[in-house]
């Protein structure tokens, strides 16, 4: 589901002013579910891996969870205007909670779904509610003074997809397997923002690093002049630049060691996804090392092959666990 898709879909079942057209009548089950299967299926990126590592019978439940946070990112991210985002938003927000109201009528396919898995898997809704405020927050806080702000935004935008997926595994949610979720979801988020730091820059607008860390003054400046020509405007700019990333993800790899101890809370079917969503969150640390910490100028990316290795062992693990009584 590429972002274009899911905006372009809202965009028609919203009138002008933000409310629902009541011309387009609320979707069956059935025709719901298969919009979410298609919608899933289409995207190119994570899901399909991520699927695989499930057992059958929570794959579509974690399909519509996908649905609803794959759209509502690109909500957030594609619509290339802050004020109609918010408005697209606010729409979704409604939707989400006529979803879990008792007597509630969803209007998009993708609330429909939900509402027949938030009643299966006894989902809470304020784990959804928080990711829409994150995405919310984007559109009017672009840049983060601190680190304990960045950590933040990232139990809105982060860690709630973790607390839904230990429900739909009917994981035992106590202080610890809490915590320990929320440092990997944390972990991935603050590793994402540092691998992404340029893309967010001159695509979005954003800047995740805390201006608290900036090596200097007119940082911001040589930071845009620096992504936009692809080298540094100064060898100091660069080297004050490697330094302060580094910095930061020494501050996030503890984050995946806290984490490990959520996996031998969970049920031995949640362990792949969950140790996959580890690992892959240290091997995008270890991919921002290798490229010296110049994230102001590049996107490190994991290669090929050990994507495939870290996959093909995760999907081992699942399939022995699926043997396993559950």
């Amino acid at each position: 589901m590429a972002g274009s898709i899911a905006v372009a879909d809202l965009a028609e079942r919203m009138r002008p002013e933000g409310v629902a057209d009541p011309s387009l009548a609320p979707p069956d089950l059935p025709s719901a579910w298969r919009l979410v299967r298609a919608w899933t299926r289409r995207h190119h990126e994570n899901f399909p891996v991520l699927s695989s590592l499930v057992p059958p019978d929570l794959r579509d439940d974690f399909s519509a969870v996908y649905a609803f946070c794959r759209a509502a990112d690109d909500l957030g991210d594609e619509v290339g205007d802050p004020a109609r985002s918010l408005e697209m938003l606010a729409w979704w927000r409604r939707d989400l909670e006529r979803a879990f109201a008792p007597e509630g009528s969803p209007r998009h396919p993708v609330f429909v779904a939900l509402r027949d898995v938030a009643a299966r898997r006894q989902l809470d809704a304020r784990p959804f509610h928080d990711l829409i405020s994150a995405f919310e927050l984007d559109q009017v806080k672009p840049r983060h003074e601190t680190f304990e702000e960045v950590l933040a935004y990232c139990r809105q935008s982060a860690d709630p997809v973790g607390r839904i997926v230990l429900r739909l595994f009917a994981a035992t949610e106590d202080a610890g397997s809490l915590a320990a979720s929320d440092a990997v979801c944390t972990g991935l988020q603050l590793a994402n923002h540092w691998q992404d730091a340029r893309r967010d820059l001159l695509e979005r607008d954003r800047i995740y690093l805390p201006r608290e860390v900036w090596p200097c003054a007119d940082f911001e400046e040589k930071f845009r002049r620096s992504a936009t020509q692809g080298f540094a405007v100064d060898a100091a700019f660069l080297a004050a630049s490697r330094e302060m990333i580094r910095g930061l993800v020494e501050r996030t790899s503890p984050y995946f060691e806290e984490g490990r101890a959520l996996l031998p809370r969970v049920p031995a079917a949640a362990r792949p996804v969950i140790g996959l969503f580890i690992e892959g969150g240290e091997e995008v640390l270890r991919r921002i090392a290798a490229w010296d910490h110049e994230t102001i100028l590049h996107r490190p990316r994991i290669g090929r092959l050990t994507k495939a290795w870290m996959v093909a062992r995760a999907w081992g693990r699942a399939r022995l666990a699926w043997r396993r009584p559950r």
